[in-house]
């Protein structure tokens, strides 16, 4: 029988969750959709099917997470090994409808360098002797000592129409990043698209069709918290993106599409699928389920909070996450002369200063969610990132990152390498003051991996205020290519903890290395 759901009033059933080829789906997604419900549901004993995340993770702390189909109790136990022998015991929150079921707990004290083995379990708030099965993940701390580290990134997940499809087994390069065994995954944004319904089939220019898992949230554009709540949800359908979490802790920023496509706060719409016109309004509620549906300790349901942080993982890498949506002016032709907002907002500009000072790390990981010198354009006029096509002198948003590379350069900060993703291609450039219009500040590289599970896109042009040499792009040569087209890219970046030498491996799915870069430690202009 259909039950209400607390969270949208609307009516719904296990079997209508998936819609179109649920049937397909079913064996790569949630057991209970499309299925008879479990007996612990039966017995009216929370569930966790959506699995686990953990987040954040430094060397004595992390964040977990879940989602019950109920009201329930989080309870996290952690131990040594995975026979749980003495665990210690973490009192979690109370889920309820109020962050859509989903809750985290925030661990401390955890030994440095350690795996971590835990285990979620939900208990009936009215009988705590009634709880589900637990649910089991993993983690390693990062270590106080210098150690090899390893840590992944990509972005744009299920853009442009292409969603889980199990002809293809859902989103296989999860399974494959899972296997390289990273310490953590640095999401460069676009963790969903918000502003992309998901249909069925898609026809693809082979004549060929792409099947597509369909919820109800997908099926629109986002506007309402129950329908970015559905975004996040239908990602975690995949069974191959659950078991990835399970695993490997994640570090997470967003980018547009969490949102729409190119938004800045105070925009006002003039597209006809939204009947919500203001974006600082469905801003507003996308952010709030980004903060349900990720382990984030900076950001809190219900309070203020923000997505730009530190993330410190031992003596050899910080890393610095950005927030270039919140804080943003405008997109525009890009030319002013003087812009003390920007594309980082004045204050987050300065806390980034700040905190490049105080870093001792050897590497100190810029994770932008947009690249400097790639010219995205925004319309004909506009444009959405850094780089506005003009190569002289800095003017936009160029003067912020200008007044930043010149304060990296005069404080003798060393080891900043800079990765994102947005654009749907990858590549590598060198940025070269040599080369440049712009020439007070010290060389350094940016490496661009992604999408994961969307349309690819060709190369843009290079904008030459910061004088970027590019050694590296793969791209196609048309619009939104498909995932069967291949395309779809991540990155390995390997730091040796003997030597301090940092390896980056641009990625493709299907297990080729396209192109390899060390850097050294404490070396400019390599």
């Amino acid at each position: 029988m259909a039950q209400a759901d607390p969270t949208t009033g609307r009516s719904h059933g296990r079997r209508a969750v998936l819609r179109g080829t649920a049937a397909a789906g079913a064996a790569l997604s949630l057991p209970l959709v499309g299925a008879a419900a479990p007996a612990q549901a039966r017995r009216g004993r929370p569930s966790a099917d959506w699995g686990v995340q953990a987040g954040d993770v430094t060397s004595s702390s992390g964040l977990v997470w879940v989602r019950s189909d109920r009201r329930a109790r989080m309870l996290v136990e952690t131990s040594a090994t995975e026979t749980f022998r003495n665990p210690r015991r973490w009192h979690g929150p109370l889920v309820g409808p109020d962050t859509d079921f989903t809750g985290r707990t925030a661990l401390h004290g955890l030994p440095a360098g350690e795996q971590i083995h835990y285990r979620v379990t939900l208990a009936d708030p009215d009988d705590p002797r009634r709880t589900g099965e637990p649910v089991y993940g993993t983690f390693r701390t990062a270590p106080h000592r210098r150690r090899d580290v390893r840590f992944l990134w990509s972005g744009d997940l299920a853009g442009q129409g292409w969603g889980i499809n199990p002809d293809r087994g859902g989103y296989p390069i999860f399974a494959e990043m899972r296997g390289l065994n990273p310490d953590f995954f640095l999401n460069s944004g676009d963790a969903i698209y918000a502003d992309s319904p998901i249909q069925e089939r898609v026809e693809l220019p082979d004549g060929g069709v792409w099947r597509n898992v369909t919820t109800e949230e997908k099926s629109k554009v986002a506007e309402t918290l129950a329908e970015f709540r559905g975004n996040f949800r239908y990602n975690l359908l995949d069974r191959k993106l659950r078991d990835f979490n399970a695993q490997v802790p994640w570090i997470v920023q967003w980018d547009d599409h969490e949102v729409l496509n190119n938004w800045y706060p105070g925009e006002i719409l003039d597209d006809d699928r939204y009947t919500v016109k203001d974006v600082s309004t469905l801003a507003a509620r996308s952010l709030r389920a980004f903060s349900e549906y990720f382990p984030l300790g900076t950001l809190r349901p219900g309070e203020d909070g923000r997505v730009h942080r530190v993330v410190r993982h031992g003596p050899l890498l910080d890393v610095f996450v950005l927030d270039m949506r919140a804080y943003r002016n405008a997109n525009s032709p890009g030319r002013q002369p003087d812009d003390a907002q920007g594309i980082l907002g004045e204050r987050q500009l300065e806390w980034l200063k700040r905190e490049l000072s105080r870093s001792h790390a050897t590497w100190k990981v810029i994770a932008s969610d947009m690249p400097l010198g790639l010219v995205v354009p925004d319309g004909k006029t506009d444009y959405e990132a850094v780089a506005q096509g003009d190569p002289g002198a800095p003017l936009g948003r160029e003067l912020q990152i200008a007044e930043l590379l010149r304060h990296i350069k005069h404080r003798r900060i060393t080891g900043t390498v800079w990765f994102t993703t947005d654009v749907h291609y990858t590549c590598a450039q060198r940025y070269d003051p040599d080369k440049a219009a712009f020439k007070d500040f010290a060389p350094f590289w940016e490496f661009v991996s992604g999408p994961m599970n969307a349309g690819g896109f060709a190369a843009l042009d290079l904008d030459g205020t910061f004088g970027p040499d590019q050694k590296f792009v793969k791209a196609p040569t048309r619009a939104n290519t498909p995932p069967t087209e291949g395309g779809q890219y991540f990155g390995q970046v390997d730091i040796d903890g003997s030597t301090g030498e940092l390896t980056v491996r641009l990625r493709e799915e299907g297990g080729a290395v396209l192109f390899t870069k060390v850097l050294q430690p404490g070396r400019v202009g390599q």
